[in-house]
């Protein structure tokens, strides 16, 4: 079943294992939630519904979006999210999603904007490589250099890269596993990070990859140039 939630990103931290290995996960205070809005396909031609997260006075409220609540009849809303669920149907205006509409072990994506790093060189936003230090380099270290030669091609390509705007966009983590899930405190704790601040907002749904299980002797290569092709026991007394 697909699920999905608005949350907070409250920051990152580390907790144990039964056996006593370090997981460092993130911490999301995830709704509650409320429906807002449902779509259906006679009305809006697909199904889906609009969530609402934290309160709100309405008078920071637009008169447009408080109209839209109060004809929904829920508080006002500081956040407003559509998803496409398949159980989208079955839900209606009112209904309340809280974090235990996940559980420990489900495997989600998380959306949220990234951390704003100003207007950044190559070097940093790309990656690149400066020039030496030494042998004359002159103050031009950092420097992009020359690009598009005047006989051919006499242009810049699409897509050179370059300086500007670092950071700052929609970017989703996919994949990442819930590790623990506390419907009283509205806790998502999410193995790795997410992108975005402290006190940025998420989204989390479940994730888009397809979980296949691990069956034995998947490591073992089927190529007789390989170490394991050639001695599968050998493989798997390692593996194991």
């Amino acid at each position: 079943m697909q699920k999905a939630i608005i949350g907070k990103k409250v920051g990152m931290t580390q907790i144990f294992d039964e056996t006593g290995k370090v997981i460092p996960v993130t911490v999301v205070e995830a709704g509650p939630c409320v429906v807002t809005q449902k779509k259906t396909v006679e009305t809006d031609g697909y199904v889906a519904v609009q969530l609402g997260f934290e309160d709100v006075k309405e008078a920071k409220l637009t008169k447009p979006e408080a109209g839209h609540l109060k004809k929904a009849g829920v508080e006002a809303k500081k956040y407003l999210k559509e998803f496409k669920l398949e159980g989208a149907a079955d839900m209606n205006v009112g209904d309340v999603v809280k974090a235990d509409t996940f559980a420990a072990g489900d495997w989600i994506d998380v959306t949220g904007i990234s951390k704003g790093h100003g207007y950044q060189g190559v070097i940093k936003r790309h990656g690149a490589h400066r020039t030496d230090m030494t042998h004359g380099g002159g103050p031009v270290h950092r420097h992009a250099g020359s690009m598009g030669a005047s006989s051919h091609q006499s242009r810049i390509f699409p897509g050179k890269i370059g300086a500007g705007q670092m950071g700052n966009e929609q970017v989703t983590i996919e994949n990442l596993e819930v590790v623990k899930v506390d419907a009283e405190l509205n806790m998502i704790v999410i193995k790795g990070a997410i992108p975005g601040p402290k006190g940025g907002l998420v989204y989390i749904r479940n994730t888009v990859k397809t979980h296949k299980v691990k069956q034995a002797g998947a490591d073992i290569s089927k190529n007789p140039q390989k170490a394991s092709g050639r001695n599968p026991q050998k493989a798997s007394a390692r593996n194991g």
